[in-house]
């Protein structure tokens, strides 16, 4: 899905959760060769519905970077149609999470294909090429991951707490279930491992609910940290709020500022450079902060954060 003049000098690995990662990384393919280009998606979310596999976070990514995401939510697709859940509400079942039809199909496939054992990652890998996508977009780790948060409501599944819940119950903890045991996938592995890898990109995704279940799978930051590559975060806050989701809550109830900082002390040392929006520009006294517009409301401005991000891993590395 690339076009125009790449910008980047070797390869690129970003880490992404749904909406605001997504905007990113479909920036990203506009500057980077599509060979030369992984995303890394958030499977936290992941859960069974109607006996299906869905996978929320990483067909955000599958439907945005192929051009199918609804404009108008930033999840699902355009011109959907909803019979199957108009149904479902007729025949008294459960209709918090709904699934639109054509979305339906997806995770029909996906499901038949994870139950004949086929992995995770070969099968988003068919599914991205059969939608046109060329870079390579990869679940986490092909092993059991589950975000449960922890509410003054009792222990949430992440769907239950996001979804049914609307993130209304205070945020106690959150824990990732499965972590202990899952490894990151074999084609991420060799991602970060790559001698030509130039930039390590967290994208402006949920810290907590989306990157943290990533750097939650064991080896996840050794692999990072062992990486040459600098590694090049974009704040998710802009103005001294949340640009989308329930990010500012969630900081609040666990006791975190709401500000830049406290963004960066959360990756703990992880992070060499935090990109900010230009409106935050006089609380950036922190020389790991680099000014840039982050709030991406055109295509436009997803591409021009992405060159941003390149420019900023470049200088990094001199």
């Amino acid at each position: 899905m690339s076009s125009g003049h790449p910008h980047a000098s070797g390869s690129v690995v970003a880490f992404c959760g749904g909406i605001g990662g997504a905007k990113l990384a479909l920036g990203l393919t506009h500057v980077v060769p599509a060979d030369k280009l992984t995303i890394v998606v958030n499977t936290g979310d992941d859960f069974r519905h109607f006996g299906l596999h869905v996978s929320p976070d990483v067909d955000t990514v599958l439907y945005t970077l192929s051009g199918r995401a609804n404009p108008e939510t930033g999840w699902g697709r355009a011109g959907e149609s909803w019979r199957f859940m108009e149904t479902v509400g007729d025949l008294g079942g459960e209709t918090w999470f709904a699934l639109g039809d054509t979305d339906l199909a997806l995770h029909a496939v996906r499901t038949a294909r994870l139950d004949k054992d086929d992995t995770l990652t070969a099968i988003t890998r068919d599914l991205a090429a059969a939608m046109g996508i060329e870079a390579a977009v990869l679940p986490a780790t092909d092993h059991r991951l589950a975000t449960v948060v922890e509410t003054d409501a009792g222990v949430l599944p992440f769907q239950r707490y996001f979804v049914e819940r609307k993130c209304a119950p205070v945020v106690r903890a959150i824990r990732f279930d499965g972590a202990d045991t899952a490894l990151p996938g074999e084609r991420v592995q060799a991602a970060l491992t790559a001698p030509d890898l130039s930039a390590i990109v967290i994208c402006p995704s949920n810290p907590y609910l989306s990157i943290d279940p990533i750097l939650a799978i064991p080896g996840m930051r050794g692999l990072i940290e062992a990486a040459a590559a600098p590694v090049v975060a974009v704040s998710p806050l802009v103005g001294g709020t949340a640009v989308k989701g329930p990010l500012a809550k969630i900081m609040g109830e666990l006791d975190r500022s709401l500000t830049h900082a406290s963004v960066l002390d959360h990756y703990d040392g992880l992070v060499g450079t935090l990109l900010v929006d230009r409106m935050d520009a006089p609380g950036t006294a922190d020389r790991r902060m680099r000014i840039a517009p982050t709030l991406m409301t055109s295509l436009a401005d997803r591409i021009a954060l992405a060159r941003c991000v390149l420019e900023a891993a470049a200088e990094a590395s001199q």
